[in-house]
């Protein structure tokens, strides 16, 4: 598939088959991420595959939201502070670099035939306590990851003239 055709296939899915994620896809997907780049190579990522009932409903307290619980898994993708590049003006790179992973882990898993959303609007606070993440690890992003029930909507895209000068 050209690339192009897998960015454009890639949206925001919000529904879910109960169907489980079969355990080569998952790793596929995890091998892509992997192979993501980062700054200085420092790779300052954790990320938590959930796929235990009691996990889910632990996870699902961070985002209340009716869609999500329809996953049948998720990622936690987390920053490791103590790990990131800093540059020389003092601008960390761990929000950049776990975002290019995320979106790694994204595509791969739509060439996979698998749905995934960016949830960044949970409650950070109450996952690293609930999963007993380290001082230096922050969860950034939760990835629902399954075969989806919705279907994407049309994505309203600037035109290329509004976005590169």
């Amino acid at each position: 598939m050209a690339f192009l055709d897998l960015v454009k296939q890639r949206y925001s899915c919000r529904g879910y088959l109960e169907k489980g994620v079969e355990q080569e896809k998952l790793e596929y997907v995890m091998a892509c991420v992997r192979f993501a780049p980062s700054a200085v190579n420092k790779q300052p990522w954790m990320f938590r595959v959930v796929k235990n009932e009691a996990d889910k409903v632990k996870l699902q307290e961070c985002y209340n939201r009716e869609w999500f619980a329809t996953a049948p898994m998720y990622i936690i993708c987390s920053i490791l502070h103590d790990e990131e590049w800093v540059r020389s003006d003092g601008k960390h790179h761990g929000d950049i670099d776990i975002a290019i992973a995320v979106e790694h882990l994204c595509l791969a898993a739509t060439e996979q035939g698998l749905g995934t959303c960016w949830v960044c609007n949970f409650d950070a606070e109450k996952c690293k306590q609930l999963f007993s993440l380290a001082d230096n690890e922050e969860p950034a992003v939760l990835i629902p990851i399954g075969y989806a029930a919705d279907e994407p909507k049309e994505k309203k895209r600037k035109e290329i003239e509004e976005i590169c000068k």
